[in-house]
């Protein structure tokens, strides 16, 4: 009888375990990754024709972290490619978020614990990927190539200026339109301390990178820092071997005084891939009007997100005033869209439904000109200057 027990105890046991690995993630993640309900606003005709006409690029979502196929409509989340094509984005950035600390928050966190090597081990991903940072980013970006080589030509992976130039070049005649997907990183830590790793990272297709995330690292202080100083001498190094590798600078995260450091200097175009304005949005990690003249000045763009602690709300409507300060500060030419879809962010829409912004920035008083250049043109400009290594 007690060995009976046992068995039926240690069944249990693994048919729990079993549950755990299979259903545990995708609880996490719809737990983290919401849409919030609230009505959305209604779009006109107008605003439907325009929508279909834009080339639309999002600097940032963090869907590769996820344990979902890419290439399906999935019941969780933001993003997957039939939604990509649904809401016409022409271009995806994919960030590689490979570290966050227990209980992260827009204050203070020290780099002590991590919340992503559970979220790792339960997915079941490689064990290469379970003690290393390198190893998770490059699995990410092999996660991106496979779902490219397996979506008969609706996923281009883009990686210089000439992929860029098919993109469009396809989008112009196939149908469906083949969607672009860019890697970026969320945070260097992943080069566990060795600048050399930024050419392996190249190698395997990133192109753009932030120096820090949710912790101080040993090349820059984070806006949730608990130093938030600026740049070291390593991090000066890192942001002279990006440019010259052709991996686009990003000051998302990055403390007040990092973000100065780069800014001050910088030789190519720089981005803020996703955030807000402090103008409208009074949160520590959101930009400055002397910052967004400095991202301006070099050429770059400030790209806003659809979250609350971005844009102070969920509604396109709160997005839409954050782009129009951009806008009426330093110009048209220097404000895009930076999601952060898939980043443990509540929205209102996804990105099936991006013509919500389109809706909203025709409310706020956008030309057909400026809307292009927010949705889209103002990013291929930086990031076809940014991807050219010098």
């Amino acid at each position: 009888m007690k060995k009976t027990i046992l068995i039926i105890v240690g069944l249990v046991l693994l048919i729990g375990i079993a549950g755990f690995f299979q259903f545990g993630p995708g609880m996490v993640e719809r737990s983290m990754n919401k849409v919030d309900g609230e009505p959305l606003i209604e779009v006109s005709d107008e605003a439907k024709a325009l929508h279909k006409t834009l080339t639309i690029v999002d600097l940032h979502s963090d869907t590769l972290l996820w344990n979902r196929n890419l290439l399906s409509r999935g019941t969780r989340g933001h993003m997957d490619l039939p939604r990509l094509e649904e809401g016409n984005v022409a271009l995806q950035v994919f960030s590689s978020v490979t570290k966050t600390p227990k209980g992260q928050n827009y204050d203070a966190n020290g780099d002590d614990s991590d919340n992503i090597t559970p979220l790792v081990i339960a997915q079941l991903q490689p064990t290469r990927t379970w003690s290393s940072l390198l190893q998770r980013s490059l699995w990410h970006a092999e996660k991106l190539d496979r779902a490219a080589a397996n979506s008969d030509g609706e996923l281009l992976k883009v990686a210089d200026p000439k992929d860029l130039d098919r993109l469009l070049r396809e989008r112009s005649s196939e149908t469906p339109k083949p969607v672009g997907a860019l890697l970026s990183i969320e945070g260097l830590h992943d080069l566990e301390g060795d600048l050399a790793n930024l050419d392996t990272l190249r190698k395997a297709g990133f192109r753009m990178a932030s120096l820090t995330h949710f912790f101080d690292t040993d090349l820059a202080g984070s806006m949730h820092g608990i130093e938030k100083g600026g740049l070291t001498d390593k991090g000066r190094k890192a942001v002279r071997r990006m440019e010259k590798l052709g991996m686009v600078v990003d000051i998302a995260h990055c403390s007040h005084k990092c973000v100065a450091d780069i800014l001050a200097m910088a030789k190519r175009p720089v981005v803020s891939s996703h955030g807000g304005v402090q103008a409208t949005c009074k949160v520590n990690r959101n930009l400055s009007d002397d910052e967004i003249r400095g991202v301006a000045k070099t050429g770059g763009v400030v790209g806003i997100g659809y979250w609350d602690a971005a844009v102070c709300g969920t509604s396109p409507r709160d997005a839409a005033k954050a782009m129009k300060h951009v806008r009426d500060l330093v110009g048209i030419d220097y404000v895009a869209l930076g999601s952060d879809y898939d980043g443990a962010t509540t929205v209102r829409f996804d990105t099936s439904q991006l013509v919500q912004v389109t809706q909203a920035l025709i409310d706020e008083g956008f030309t057909e000109d400026e809307i292009r250049a927010v949705m889209g043109g103002n990013a291929l400009r930086v990031l076809r200057a940014g991807i050219v290594p010098q």
